[in-house]
Formats: structure tokens, sequence, C-alpha cells
């Protein structure tokens, strides 16, 4: 499931003080020109330019080697110029900056306009491989879209996305990217909890990087205001940059495109939650204004890992009653979420629903089938068919992890390392390491009789072939909010070593690291009561 690092060393990379930026994005779209930050109702627009607010004393300490080298950008050797570009205190060639206009549901409410209240995009940039990312800052200042929030964002959760977008890369899973992490300067307050404590801390930026910043809202918002030409446009433009193969005739999107175009919206995002499901990530806000039109993972707020195995953990402290976001509910959250972009693009199907419906159909047994293929990769079965006795053999395990709760991460990434001539009673045994709690005599009968049928079922076949199919499946290291507070906590003193190690150890998350050992177990009982460790906001 790991990606491959992008390179080329025959290209050298150019010195940033000769970056030059391009405006697909907003010379394709209609926009508006010279406006201002303070937030108002837009309308007939897809974007809005605005520029950032320059810091006082923007400060490089961190950025993502394998970025920079893929964008052709030598920050190495020039982190001053690094720091000056991606925070906005230093104008970039060609770079038009501005906010996106979308709406959204969020916690399944319609909330009106949304927009992009504290991320300026600079514009794109071609990578090595003749494809275009989008360059955006967050927390770069106000903007139209800010409503009550003060377009700034604080080291603490900068340093959270910058870690996060990086972990879910290289676990496999599409997502935007990081490129640079820079200080401000300036003190910024925040209510963490929303409760009036009100605390001072460092302003940061990120810089961020994606082949489209494009959500589920910025088609909704449309639709809502009534735009139709707008919506259309901004449908030809997805199509037609980043779905070409469905026009590659030159030809104008008909009916047919734009449904072909929503059964693979539907597919990749069914195959995003997949991934998620299988290495436990809980995105927490799963709002339509955070949903990729390209299906990858966006905008890293209250997230987190699944600990003990729970279908109904959230580390969003808002959910924390109802619940909307949980693991388990991911897949149908999903399935909500594409119906209502499906009434978004209705215009486009002239009002009707049939083709819609007949996509969004298919979107169960799709997932269904991407889940179970992962479940079993992540038990070892290379030859699945789907057939009976594989299936209850899953069911089985996934209906224990229900009543055991074991650590998530732990408990698959022992077994993918079990020793497949040990007794069950020994692998059972081995795996009580994976427990917060020692589970009772009945549940390590289940368990230990589920690990001989395991061990029936892969002495039929390769058993080299399914240990590497496990253990490139099921990750030894995740980005725990316990780890990421670690990182936070020195880099607000002024350490960013940690911040540096937890980067170095996600960029490898299926490979034994036996310095780092440190990450790869249980949480600590500290962590059970630290905020920021298992319950976090928007604003975390």
């Amino acid at each position: 499931m790991k990606n491959p690092t992008p390179s080329d060393s025959a290209v050298k990379p150019q010195s940033l003080e000769k970056l030059q930026l391009i405006q697909n994005f907003t010379s394709s779209l209609t926009g508006e020109r010279g406006t201002t930050a303070p937030s108002r109702q837009v309308s007939n627009a897809m974007w809005s330019e605005v520029a950032p607010t320059p810091p006082r004393q923007p400060r490089l300490i961190a950025w993502v080697p394998e970025m920079a080298e893929l964008l052709g950008m030598d920050i190495a050797t020039n982190p001053e110029a690094a720091a000056r570009i991606f925070t906005g205190a230093q104008p970039v060639d060609g770079a038009l900056p501005y906010a996106m206009r979308y709406g959204g549901h969020q916690f399944g409410n319609w909330a009106g306009q949304l927009g992009d209240g504290r991320a300026i995009a600079l514009g794109e940039i071609t990578d090595r491989h003749n494809k275009l990312w989008t360059l955006q800052l967050k927390g770069a200042g106000p903007t139209p879209y800010s409503r009550q929030g003060d377009g700034y964002a604080v080291l603490r959760s900068s340093v959270r996305e910058y870690l996060c977008s990086e972990a879910i890369y290289h676990l496999g899973i599409p997502t935007t990217r990081s490129l640079t992490l820079s200080l401000t300067g300036e003190g910024i307050d925040r209510d963490i909890f929303y409760n009036g404590n009100i605390e001072t801390e460092q302003g940061a930026i990120l810089c961020r990087a994606a082949e489209s910043f494009i959500r589920f809202g910025s088609f909704q918002i449309h639709a809502a205001h009534r735009e139709d030409d707008l919506l259309k446009q901004l449908a030809d433009y997805v199509i037609t940059q980043h779905y070409p193969h469905l026009c590659n005739d030159g030809s104008k999107p008909t009916i047919d495109t734009y449904q072909q175009w929503f059964n693979e919206v539907l597919e990749r995002t069914a195959n995003l939650v997949a991934h998620w499901q299988r290495t436990g990530f809980v995105h927490a806000v799963m709002n339509t204004d955070n949903m990729s039109i390209l299906g990858q993972t966006i905008d890293y707020g209250p997230y987190g890992w699944l600990e003990e195995y729970d279908l109904r953990w959230t580390p969003n402290f808002v959910d924390n009653q109802g619940r909307r976001y949980s693991y388990g509910n991911q897949p149908q959250i999903a399935l909500w979420n594409l119906y209502q972009l499906a009434n978004a693009i209705l215009p486009l199907f002239d009002d009707n629903t049939e083709p819609l419906q007949e996509v969004l159909s298919r979107f169960d047994p799709l997932y269904d089938s991407l889940w179970n293929d992962m479940r079993a990769a992540k038990i070892g079965l290379t030859d699945y068919t789907d057939a009976d006795q594989d299936n209850q053999l899953l069911d089985d395990l996934w209906q224990f992890l229900e009543k055991a709760s074991p650590d998530y991460t732990l408990f698959f990434r022992t077994l993918s390392e079990a020793t497949f001539s040990e007794t069950p009673e020994t692998l059972a045994s081995n795996l009580i390491v994976a427990f917060y709690e020692k589970p009772h005599q009945e549940l390590l009968a289940t368990l230990t009789h589920w690990l001989g049928l395991w061990q029936q079922r892969i002495t039929a076949t390769d058993q080299s072939a399914a240990q590497s199919l496990m253990t490139a499946t099921n990750p030894k290291y995740v980005l725990r909010n316990y780890i990421a507070i670690q990182a936070i906590d020195a880099a607000e003193q002024g350490d960013f070593s940690v911040l540096e190690e937890v980067s170095s150890v996600m960029r490898k998350p299926y490979e034994d690291q036996p310095a780092f050992q440190k990450y790869a177990g249980l949480r600590p009982d500290w962590a059970t009561q630290r905020p920021g460790c298992t319950m976090l906001t928007c604003s975390s």
C-alpha cells in the first residue's frame, strides 16, 4: 500500500527566487478581482482575489524534501526565501492570491456559504511529471469567507496537519500534501474547547499542495444560489482538468459524460474511505465542504487513529454526543455526502434523477467489495475469493474486535509478525500485548479458536506471500494523537527535532524501525487525560 517517492535526479531544482506560478484555476473560472478581506456573502463567483497578510517575522521550521523535489524547488539552500514566499511575505511571479467560495452541509445541516476562511491559494506549479499542483497557504490571514474567524492558524494545528497529510500519504492513502511549515512571529488568541479559556499561541502558516482543492461544497454553493451557468462551468473544468480521459476527443461533456464522472467520484470516495477503515483513521469532520472532488483526504482537523477498537469512537469533541462522524459511520456518511453532491449537480442532468440514482446504487456493493478485499489482505489471504468460508473467517474476527477492543494498529501488526508454526495458544498469548486490559478467558478462548482456523487457512497458501501482504497492509506506525502532541510540545518550546523525528518515522510506516519502537506501542496512560490526545476540536 506504500506510495513511491517521486524523483528525477536528472533535473536540477530551480532557485526559489526564480519561482513562477501560473493561474489555470482563476483564468478558467469566474471569480472576482480586487476584493477586500472583510467577511461577506459572495455571489456569482467561484473565487475571490485576496492578498495574504504579510507576517511580521516569518521563519521556516520544516519542509517535505520529497515534495520540494517533485515540484522542482531548491528549499534547502535558501530557507529564508522559502519562509518569505510560503507565508505570503514575498510576492511570487505569476501569483494571483485567492480564496475559494464553497458551501456545505456541516453535521448534516446546510450551512450556506463557507469558503476558504483561512486558506489563500497562490496559484499553480507544474511538477516534474507535468502535473499541476495548487499551492495554498493555510493561516495566511482573513478572506471574504472568514466568517467569525480571524483567518490565522496556530503552530499546534499546523503541526498536526503538516505531519498527518504526509503520514496519510505514506500509508498509501490519497491526500493533499504538505510542503513547508513556518512560524509567523505573531501571537494568535485561541479558545480550544470553546469554553472561554482563551490562550495566546504562536502563529504559523502551512503551505500545502494539491492537484485540486475543489470540494463537494464547491458545487453545492452554486446549486443553492441557482447559479447553473457556474455549476456547469465548474463541472466542465473539473472533468477537463482532472478527468480528461472522459472527454479526450476534445468534445464537450454530455449527460453521459457527467454520469461517468460522477461514477468515478463515487469510486474514488469509496476507495478513500475503505483505506481510512483499513488503517483505523478517523477524519472526524466529514462535512461536505471537507470532501474532495478527487477522492483525497482533505482538511485535517480533529482527526485521530483508532486505539481501542470501537466503531463509535470519534476524536471530535463537538461530535461526542451524536458521533455522526465516528469510525464506524464513515462509509455511510461518505454515501450521504455523495447524495448531497448528486442533488447539487442535478441541473447537469436536466433534473432527471435516474442517472444519478443508478450511480449511487453502486456504492454499497462497491464499498463492501473494497472493504472485504482489504480485510482479507489484513489477515494475509492472498487468494481471497469472496467465498463463504473466507467471509465467515473475516466476520468472526471483526466480531471479536468489537467485543474485545484491542489496539487496532498493534493487534494487526502483531498478527502480521506471527510465526505460523506456533500453536494457536501461543499466538493468542503473543497478541495480549495489543490489549489495554487483558481479555477474560472466554474472549481469549474465542481468539485462540479463531487463530486455529486462520492457521489452517494460511497453511493452504504461500505463507511467505501471506506475511508479506500483511506487513504491507498493516502499518507499524501511525500518527497517534499522543505522538503528535509530543512534536507540538517540543515545537512550542523551540525544539523542532521531535517534529523532524516523527516526520521521518511516519515516512516508513510499514517498515521495522528498531530505534523508534517507542512510537509503535500502546497509548501511554498519560495520554488518556491529556487534551489533544483523546478529544479535539476543529481548532485543535
